[in-house]
Parts: structure tokens; C-alpha cells; sequence
């Protein structure tokens, strides 16, 4: 008989996001529901405003990807006006969105993710030289690697259990059977998610040194940026260039080897694609390496059903966003440009359960020719090694041959989460290029920063982008030089989203069915799956009344 398991609130996320399964009598997963629970009003508020106006306001969708928005509503004001920034502009805005991506790989694998795969409390138990063992077998010079420092370690989270106050720590699984990294990788681990914490702030100071400030930068605008001063400056240029190698050599000594310890030990589960999902990837392509915007760092593209032999190309047209099982008004599936947003809250069952047949979640349900797409790093590095690009096959490569995994295995959670590691490695390995760029330019003459740049009475146009998290899209349309309709499709409406008119599950729930849960009064299983995407339902969805500018306040019970 088939057993209801509801996670909700899913923790170590951004936003609200309740997670509904029914499992067999076997614990095996057989169905389930992915519920976003507070509503977002952003299109509203945008009505009727200048069109300069969007970033600043959609990048407080939520406090992580801020930057990311803001480029996307840039992109779409640049796009509907038909203006391209110059070369120095374009530069400055990949060294901000470059910061903003390792900051946040850190962050999630860290501080977000890793509590899924290690078992803090095993550590504890660790002998700190096997630990340094341990480290150097997948590393030569492991991050932060001694026996002193590991003694060190383990006292601090030896406090931390002993005081009763576990912090972070507290209402894990600690001791789960699904946990399977011996001691010694438990202490690496937990070592580095320590030394993340300062790490992290590294790279968000190195956003801020062209963004202004960090989260919510302020130096974009329509046509270019305004950091002109900190570009001509060579020693802000310096300050990027030091903590970007600090950045750098974490991502290399202690991000990268932990993944692969990750990978040793929990191997079969790769094999076995668990959290596979749809198996449907889309990417729009990011980090523009030209002036025209054609060549791009992450390339663009559509795979389908798991097929790396065939990357088809994007028919924008084929996007749309349909509302059947979402709390809105509307019928049918419609482009970005015409989509509404007409909240219609129609609840919960009797029993307190979603309505998995009705309405379900504020989250829409976005679709690629009719179809469910995964987007987000593993997307992008599935694009880019089908594409052929060099440097992505590399990573994909090596990473291969140093797990024995095939490269089926990235179809999975594990894949998931390495992928945004892969992804960390490349984006750290391109930045001092981008600024040794921007250098030269000025150098040779070039010190534009914004191209002018004039509001027409009517016009449309669309930023798409590649946010950490996965394909962003932003589409606003003009009139009377005001916004008469914006709508921001985001990586999390992708993989969040819920049944389609066809009864087409969204990423999350797909790649949930037919994961086993070891206790079902432990769903790490599940969390595991569902962190390993990264989910930003503050992004997807926010309640804000338009009328009285107010944040609604609720109590969970």
C-alpha cells in the first residue's frame, strides 16, 4: 500500500518548496508532487514602470543570484531598444557574473548540499592522520591538509555537539544507512566546509569590487555599465586578480578532490542514475567571449532524451509556460511575451495533502516544444561535451578517468553535483583571461564603458542568459516607454515546476521516482536529489501585495 511522505519546508534552499512523494512497500518512490508555496508578484510591480528600471527590481527576486537578474532585464531592455555595449562593458559584466558563480558553487556544495553526503558526527570518530591519507590520494596538495589541523577540526565540531547547540549541524540524519563516506572523508570534507565559510566571502568581494556592492551590485545599466573608474584602476584590477587565485586554488585543492572522494564512495549510485530525471537539458548559452555575442563560454543548445550524439539548436518560439497545475488563471500553453500572471489559489485536500491532480504549486510549468527540460550545470556541461567544445570535454574527460565512471553515470544526482564543480574549474580558468582582456583594451585605447542609448514608445525584447543555477530568461514588452508586460522564466521555474495539461511530470519529481529510502522517517534521499539541483524558489516565486507594498507575514506550523 502506497505510504505519503511530505518534506516540508525543504531546508538549505532559497525560497519555500514543499516536496510530496508516495512510496511502495518497498520504500521505493513511486510518485511525487514539487510545491512552491508562497507566491511571487514581481510581474505586477513592473507594470507600468520605466523599462531602465527592471534590473534593480527583479534582482531582489532573492539575495543570491542577484547579479544574474539584473543582466538578464538589461539584456531584455537591450535587446527591445536594439543596443549592444561595448567591448570593455561586456568584459566587466562576465568578471561580476564570473565572481557570482564561484561564490555560489562554493556555497552550495558546502553549505547547502555537502550535509547530504557527509555525516558530520562520523567524523568525529575519524583518525586524523588516515584523513590526511585520504586527502593526498586524490590530491597532491590538498587545501588546509595536516594532522593538527584536523585535530583542530575535530574539536571544534567535538564543541559544537557537546554544547548542545549544533548550529547548522542540528536536526540532521546523523547516522543514516544512505550515508557512505567512511570517517576520514567525513573530516576532509567537514574541514573544507569550515574553511568555505571564509573562502566564500573572498569571491563575494570580488563581485563587489566591479559590482559595488554584494548582493544586489548597482553598476549595470542599459547599454553598458558604469564602473568605468575600478576599470582603469590597476590596482582594484590587482585586488580581482589576488582573490580570484585564492578562490581558484580552493576550488582546485579542496573542492574538486572532495568531489571525487564523493564520487569513489558513492559510485554505484551514479551507475545506477539515481535522480536521473527527465533527461531533457536546455542551455541558453553564457559568458559571451566576443564582441557580436556570438561565441559563448557555456555553448546553446537542446539535447533530448539523454542523446549526446545530437544537440539541436534553440527555436525560442518553442518556449512556453502553461498553468494546469499551478496556481493561476489561464488555459494553454503560451509564449513568455503574452504570458499572464493571475493568481488563483485553490489549496489543499481535506487531509492537508497537495492536490496532485488539481493545482499544486505557484510555480508555472515551462516547457521546450512541449516537453520538460533540466536546466542548470549539468545542462550546460551535457551541451558543451556533446558540442564538442575543447574545453568542457576536457574537464568531462579527466573527470571520468580519475572516478572509472561512465559518462552515462552524469545522468544522476552524483553527475548533478559534479557537473557544478566541472563548471567552478572553468569559470576560474577563464576569469584572468577576461581581466588580461579588459587590461589590454584600455591599453590600446579603448575606455568606453556604455553605449547611448534612447527608451522607444514601443518596442519587445528578451535577456536570456545562463544564471548560476540554469537558463534564465527575462521577456518585456514596451509601451507608451513604460513596461506593459513582463514575465521572468528562471532556472528554478524549470526544474521546480510542476505537471503539465499532459500530465508531463517537471525535473524535480521526475528524478525522484524510483529513489529507495533507507528510513522514510529520514527522507536524506530525497533532500539529496532535490539540494543537488540548487533550488531557488525565492527567485520563482515571492508574495508581495502590489496594492500596499507590504510583505505578507505567516506562521508554519
Amino acid at each position: 500500500m502506497a505510504r505519503r511522505i511530505i518534506v516540508d519546508p525543504i531546508t538549505r534552499i532559497e525560497g519555500h518548496l514543499r516536496i510530496e512523494v508516495e512510496i511502495d512497500d518497498q520504500n521505493r518512490v513511486v510518485d511525487a508532487w514539487s510545491s512552491a508555496t508562497l507566491w511571487r508578484g514581481f510581474e505586477l510591480i513592473l507594470k507600468g514602470r520605466d523599462p531602465r528600471d527592471a534590473g534593480l527590481i527583479t534582482q531582489r527576486f532573492c539575495g543570491v543570484c542577484t547579479y544574474s537578474h539584473y543582466e538578464a532585464a538589461t539584456l531584455a531592455v537591450e535587446d527591445a531598444i536594439g543596443v549592444v555595449p561595448p567591448k570593455n562593458a561586456r568584459l566587466i559584466r562576465n568578471l561580476i557574473q564570473g565572481a557570482q558563480y564561484l561564490h555560489d558553487k562554493i556555497v552550495h556544495f558546502y553549505h547547502l548540499h555537502g550535509l547530504d553526503w557527509v555525516d558530520i558526527v562520523s567524523a568525529l570518530s575519524a583518525r586524523p592522520d588516515e584523513a590526511v591519507d585520504l586527502a593526498r590520494s586524490v590530491c597532491e596538495t590538498p587545501y588546509n591538509c595536516s594532522v593538527t589541523h584536523y585535530e583542530e577540526v575535530q574539536k571544534r565540531l567535538t564543541a559544537f555537539v557537546q554544547s548542545g547547540r549544533l548550529g547548522p549541524f542540528a536536526h540532521a540524519y546523523w547516522g543514516n544507512p544512505s550515508y557512505k563516506l567512511p570517517p576520514p572523508a567525513n573530516l576532509v570534507i567537514a574541514s573544507h566546509y569550515l574553511d568555505a565559510l571564509s573562502v566564500q566571502r573572498v569571491a563575494a568581494q570580488m563581485m563587489a569590487l566591479f559590482g559595488g556592492k554584494n548582493p544586489h551590485p548597482q553598476t549595470l545599466v542599459v547599454g553598458g555599465v558604469t564602473s568605468v573608474m575600478d576599470a582603469l584602476n590597476t590596482s582594484r584590477l590587482g585586488e580581482y586578480l589576488y582573490r580570484l587565485r585564492e578562490v581558484k586554488k580552493f576550488i582546485e585543492t579542496a573542492y574538486l578532490p572532495d568531489v571525487l572522494l564523493a564520487a569513489r564512495y558513492y559510485k554505484d549510485e551514479g551507475i545506477a542514475g539515481i535522480g536521473a530525471g527527465v533527461k531533457n537539458y536546455l542551455s541558453y548559452g553564457g559568458f559571451p567571449l566576443d564582441d557580436q555575442w556570438h561565441g559563448k563560454l557555456f555553448p546553446r543548445g537542446v539535447i533530448l532524451g539523454g542523446n549526446l550524439s545530437q544537440v539541436y539548436e534553440i527555436d525560442e518560439k518553442k518556449i512556453t509556460e502553461e498553468v494546469t497545475h499551478s496556481w493561476y488563471e489561464g488555459q494553454g500553453a503560451v509564449h513568455p511575451y503574452d504570458g499572464e500572471t493571475r493568481p488563483n489559489y485553490t489549496g489543499f485536500d481535506e487531509q492537508g495533502n497537495l492536490k496532485g491532480s488539481e493545482k499544486y504549486s505557484w510555480v508555472k510549468a515551462p516547457r521546450y516544444d512541449g516537453k520538460p527540460m533540466e536546466v542548470g550545470p549539468l545542462a550546460r556541461i551535457l551541451v558543451g561535451y556533446a558540442s564538442g567544445d575543447k574545453k568542457i570535454r576536457e574537464l568531462v574527460d579527466g573527470l571520468i578517468s580519475k572516478t572509472g565512471l561512465p559518462t552515462e553515470a552524469l545522468f544522476s544526482t552524483l553527475g548533478r553535483t559534479a557537473a557544478r564543480c566541472l563548471e567552478a574549474k572553468l569559470i576560474a580558468d577563464n576569469v584572468e583571461g577576461w581581466v588580461l582582456e579588459l587590461v589590454s583594451n584600455i591599453k590600446a585605447g579603448d575606455q568606453r564603458t556604455w553605449t547611448r542609448c534612447d527608451i522607444p514608445k514601443s518596442a519587445q525584447g528578451r535577456g536570456m542568459t545562463e544564471a548560476p543555477r540554469g537558463s534564465l530568461g527575462h521577456w518585456i514588452r514596451i509601451e507608451n516607454k513604460a513596461i506593459a508586460n513582463y514575465q521572468a522564466v528562471v532556472p528554478s521555474t524549470w526544474n521546480a515546476s510542476p505537471r503539465d495539461e499532459k500530465g508531463q511530470r517537471g525535473p524535480y519529481e521526475e528524478a525522484l521516482i524510483g529513489i529507495l529510502l533507507a528510513n522514510p522517517d529520514q527522507p536524506l534521499e530525497i533532500i539529496r536529489t532535490i539540494h543537488s539541483f540548487d533550488p531557488c524558489l525565492a527567485c520563482a516565486v515571492h508574495i508581495i501585495d502590489p496594492r500596499k507594498s507590504t510583505i505578507r507575514e505567516f506562521k508554519i506550523q
